[in-house]
């Protein structure tokens, strides 16, 4: 992190530095991330500039770089760097910005569609025809095409899955994404704390406590406040209610997709209560709008505190049976085991989180890496495997699950008494930045924000774990038969929403 260090004074910019740097520096770090020295935690747009934030892989600090560029341009990280090519072409989309020496210069979230081109740019640009969308090819004796989506069958997000296939071998897979575009960064832009902190946490629905935290963590480093030491414990619990409901939902779906429904049956069941507990105690399913800036919205009472208690019982002992009923049927097995490997390689390129980076190998979780409260006074394990195939993928899910019910069970027990938010002091007359790391469902969350003199969000950029994850569907794929896509693609469960800023 000291590379570019001393290039110019730090921003005040919190808890992590910013620094601006020169075209040589940019294009140094990108050689670095190249060679793998640091991990690439978000590379996105602003007014005139682009920003890069790096995390070390030794001390898992962050930092953040940025390349003024007056004149749209900027050295191509991706270049260096594959898992920088969606976010290059996602700055260009949305502020007309040209990677110089970029190896893809498609549009990805623009489908030529928008009322608006480059609608961050600060500038009036009409839409422009942007033609038919050149997918990659591949060539060779008996290949064929077979296009899905982007409408699918049943209730999900929408997607197009270009499939190249030997008859029923995958030999390419290439996505097409940015149909649940929603501009929800145009939408913070100028919105107040508690408008944007609303927002943040509709980025993608089933993570709404994980973006709401990220948020205001953020903004709250940004007006250098502490929040009080119940408020984290608070977001903490209803963090883990989340990943547990979402878990539950993803093990029962990856069995269906195995053609095992009795396991999705029993799965949505458990998801269901934990869904309707979160509603009893938090007044709503989703917990949405409870994490807000300065704290959390409302209490757990001594009816809540029993209630949790007692689904942690019922979960502890149904649970189990479960995973048994998973671990001794054969035919389910024979599906998962072995399909849609990701190499531990590729999850350390592309600093892959969650369970689909733990699964290969990775070993990180920002509620440990970050240590951010109140993790950081909680024990828990860090499932980690090395498989990377689907099995791997749902067995560190069971585990976390395990974990979730573990840290559950220590937030009540000791829960710091006192305040739940304070009233921030908004409009003290000088701009703050601010950014935060926290752990989703799916993996690290990253959240960085710039706030005005008035308080209100000036720029913020949210970034999903889904987009390094999703590239890694098309290459844990290969390889395997058309129809084990599905099992594939749902034990990644990689964010359409998320992903569609």
């Amino acid at each position: 992190m000291n590379d570019f260090a001393g290039r110019s004074p730090p921003l005040p910019h919190r808890p992590w530095p910013r620094r601006i740097v020169d075209a040589d520096t940019w294009s140094a770090l990108a050689v670095g991330l190249g060679e793998e020295r640091w991990i690439l935690s978000g590379l996105w747009g602003d007014e005139g500039a682009v920003h890069m934030a790096v995390l070390d892989r030794g001390t898992s600090e962050l930092a953040v770089a940025t390349l003024e560029c007056p004149d749209g341009r900027f050295p191509s990280v991706a270049r260096h760097h594959a898992p920088a090519h969606r976010l290059e072409r996602t700055i260009g989309d949305l502020f007309g910005f040209d990677p110089v020496d970029g190896l893809d210069d498609r549009p990805w979230l623009d489908h030529g569609r928008w009322t608006l081109r480059h609608p961050l740019s600060g500038r009036s640009e009409l839409p422009a025809a942007l033609g038919r969308y050149p997918f990659l090819t591949a060539e060779g004796e008996g290949l064929h095409q077979i296009p899905v989506g982007p409408v699918h069958a049943g209730i999900i997000e929408p997607g197009h899955f270009r499939f190249i296939a030997n008859g029923e071998t995958v030999v390419r897979l290439e996505q097409r994404l940015g149909y649940t575009h929603k501009g929800v960064e145009a939408l913070i832009k100028g919105a107040s704390l508690e408008q944007a902190a609303r927002l943040a946490g509709r980025t993608s629905g089933d993570s709404t406590v994980g973006y709401a935290i990220a948020f205001t963590r953020a903004s709250e480093a940004a007006l250098g406040v502490e929040v009080p030491p119940r408020a984290h414990w608070l977001r903490a619990l209803m963090a883990e209610l989340e990943r547990i409901a979402n878990h539950f939902g993803d093990i029962g779906a990856v069995c269906n997709d195995a053609a095992f429904a009795l396991m999705h049956a029993y799965c949505g069941a458990l998801r269901e209560r934990v869904l309707r507990l979160a509603e009893a105690v938090f007044g709503h399913r989703l917990m949405m709008d409870r994490v807000v800036p300065g704290g959390v919205a409302l209490d757990v009472d001594a009816a809540g505190d029993a209630a949790i208690r007692e689904l942690i019982a019922h979960l502890r002992k149904t649970f189990p049976r479960l995973v048994s009923l998973y671990d001794n049927t054969a035919s389910l097995q024979d599906r998962t085991v072995g399909t849609g490997t990701l190499s531990h390689a590729l999850a350390r390129q592309y600093g892959c989180g969650g369970f689909v980076g733990r699964a290969s190998g990775r070993n990180f979780d920002a509620r440990r890496a970050i240590g951010y409260p109140p993790y950081d006074r909680l024990d828990f394990d860090v499932p980690v495997l090395g498989e990377g195939d689907v099995n791997a993928r749902l067995w560190v899910r069971i585990r976390e699950v395990e974990q979730s019910m573990r840290l559950i069970v220590q937030l009540l027990d000791f829960m710091p008494q006192g305040d739940i938010r304070i009233d921030l002091q908004i409009g003290a007359g000088e701009a703050g930045e601010g950014m935060a790391l926290v752990e989703g469902f799916r993996g690290d969350l990253l959240c960085w924000l710039r706030l005005d003199a008035e308080g209100r969000v000036e720029r913020c950029h949210l970034r999903d774990p889904s987009w390094f994850q999703w590239p890694l569907l098309e290459a844990a794929i290969d390889g395997n038969i058309v129809a084990d896509f599905p099992l594939c693609n749902k034990s990644f469960n990689c964010s359409y929403s998320g992903h569609d800023l």
